[in-house]
């Protein structure tokens, strides 16, 4: 892949060939000689570093090999200014600007960076929603063909990109959460929905790598990136960064901790079922906190109410909620032993979790039962916990061989009958009804979350340093910021239309955005193509935006380029 700028061809005598291949010059680098004993001769080993520029012969545009056998050279920071693509896809630019504008990202970032640094960074959030990418070799490409939040809308190399990444501070990322979490609203009951992940890391000289309990274990190193949500207004709040070896059970009380020094007092936390722990449960409330926890309904103590209250709410009208397909009702009972006040327990039955349980349910008993025919006859004492849970073994005199394994109905059964159930654990007063509206609203942090990865490009962080790791996930977060807010709109705009149309998801409406071009013409200056679609003025109209916010935009950066065309 060659890279989007020119150097100069370096000096080494006798190390360089240039070869022709149609209808260009390339440049092959002798990196090293091998001598073959049997014919006696020298054979050299060379890499194609780049092509020769046609206009220039002293010059040539490198490849990425050329920055392997020559990372000292001089590499320039900026794409000349008139290697730009003839076409500009400016549809996600009017969008993000608005999306920017009305988070006032800028201004924040401003508090804590010049302009220059703040437009780069957030042209690197951008690149990652749009491009759906965080690779740096590949932000020219994305600067390229779209406009961009930098003075003069200049285009940086991808050394540029890496020099970045080691530039931010940390006082810059801290100084921007505090001004962000400063300008949210503190009087508003909010709840925050809070959620984990872990990312895999081959760099050994970052200390937060470690290895620990990965969600996709790929035997590698992690660490761990937690977001606080806030489920009301639909935005993540803060994040943070802690080592693979931390578990997210022990890092709860750290985040409760960063929620208090935020300033935010009235606020409940509603936490998936893997944060349930009784010192988690205490310590929000001895800050003032209020909580909603998803258990389990396998769990010992919730399985016991489960069945208390087994054929009382299941098929009764008054207790079904139509929004979510469920039953619900509302006991008061403590916790645990040695628990202060009753918590408000609601329990759940849905008929189609039901079903799919129970069939998953026989397929495991089924499977285990397979295994242990195989087992029979044969010396097998080292079965886990589960098999013995759901069946009884029995052995020859010698204790060792496997004589027969006779299925536990009464567990087996226990287990079927407590299919389709699960419970939410509030702390504060509500309806059944109440807790699950709540709880689902934390259905957009996850698909937050689901998006970092997935249309973000942040399954691999390709850093390897700690400056440069901390850099990327603070420019995540910005990503971030921006993604819900276009989910957001697209969805509220979405639920207001009789029809559901397949464009409004965020991939599909930024894709239906990019063919609004602009186009460069003899003059030298960019014009808008053709006329905004039906389709496309739906999506804009989600933002509060119109064909004439985009001929608005679309003049600007045209007359932006005419300058930098005129300056240089």
């Amino acid at each position: 892949m060659f890279l989007k700028f020119k150097v100069d061809i370096p000096v080494v005598p006798g190390k360089l060939v240039r070869k022709k291949r149609g209808g260009h010059t390339y440049i092959e680098y002798e990196y090293d000689r091998i001598y073959d004993p049997v014919k006696q001769y020298t054979y050299p080993k060379r890499a194609s570093i780049g092509r020769v520029d046609p206009d220039d012969p002293n010059k040539m545009t490198p490849n990425e090999n050329f920055l392997k056998y020559f990372p000292d050279a001089e590499i320039p920071k900026e794409i000349s200014r008139s290697d730009r693509s003839p076409y500009l896809n400016i549809g996600p630019y009017v969008v993000l600007h608005k999306v920017i504008r009305d988070c006032r990202l800028r201004e924040i970032l401003g508090e804590y960076m010049d302009d220059k640094d703040a437009g780069f960074l957030l042209d690197l959030a951008c690149y990652s929603i749009i491009a759906e990418n965080n690779a740096g070799q590949y932000y020219p490409d994305y600067a390229y063909d779209h406009p961009l939040f930098t003075p003069d809308m200049r285009i940086y190399t991808d050394s540029k990109v890496s020099d970045f990444l080691q530039k931010i501070k940390p006082e810059q990322s801290v100084g921007f959460l505090n001004s962000w979490n400063q300008s949210r609203n503190k009087r508003q009951r909010i709840y925050i929905s809070y959620d984990s992940t872990n990312k895999n890391c081959q760099a050994g000289d970052i200390d937060l790598v470690e290895y620990g309990k990965a969600k996709m274990d790929e035997g590698l190193p992690i660490f761990n990136y937690s977001v606080a949500y806030d489920a009301a207004n639909r935005e993540p709040l803060f994040y943070e960064m802690y080592p693979g070896s931390i578990n997210d059970v022990s890092q709860l009380t750290c985040m409760i901790d960063k929620a208090y020094g935020y300033g935010y007092r009235n606020l409940g936390f509603i936490l998936d079922r893997g944060y349930f722990s009784r010192k988690n449960l205490s310590y929000m409330e001895q800050n003032g906190y209020s909580f909603l926890i998803m258990v389990k309904g396998m769990k010992e103590f919730i399985s016991d109410i489960i069945l208390e209250n087994h054929g009382k709410f299941e098929n009764s009208r008054a207790k079904y909620n139509d929004r979510y397909d469920v039953y619900g009702t509302t006991v008061k009972q403590y916790l645990y032993e040695g628990d202060q006040k009753k918590r408000h327990i609601h329990i759940y039955y849905s008929d189609g979790r039901a079903y799919g349980e129970k069939q998953e349910i026989k397929q495991k008993i089924r499977r285990l039962k397979e295994y242990l025919d195989k087992c029979v006859g044969k010396e097998c004492t080292a079965f886990g916990q589960e098999i013995r849970k759901y069946f009884y073994l029995h052995f020859e005199k010698d204790g060792k061989t496997l004589k027969l394994a006779e299925e536990n109905t009464m567990a087996v059964e226990k287990e079927l009958s407590l299919a389709g159930y699960f419970a939410i654990v509030s702390s504060d007063n509500m309806t059944a009804k109440e807790a699950i509206d709540i709880y689902k609203s934390r259905d957009a942090s996850e698909k937050l979350f689901r998006s970092d990865k997935s249309y973000l490009g942040n399954k691999s962080m390709r850093v390897c340093s700690e400056e440069a790791l901390s850099s990327k996930i603070f420019i995540q977060f910005i990503a971030l910021i921006l993604r819900s807010r276009i989910y957001t709109a697209l969805k509220d705009k979405c639920e207001k239309m009789l029809k559901k149309p397949n464009y409004m998801t965020v991939p599909a409406a930024l894709k239906e955005l990019e063919k609004i071009i602009m186009i460069k013409h003899l003059d030298g200056f960019y014009r808008l193509d053709h006329a905004v679609t039906a389709t496309q003025k739906t999506i804009l109209d989600a933002f509060g935006l119109n064909e004439g916010n985009v001929r608005y935009h679309a003049k600007e950066i045209g007359e932006i380029l005419q300058n930098k065309t005129t300056g240089d």
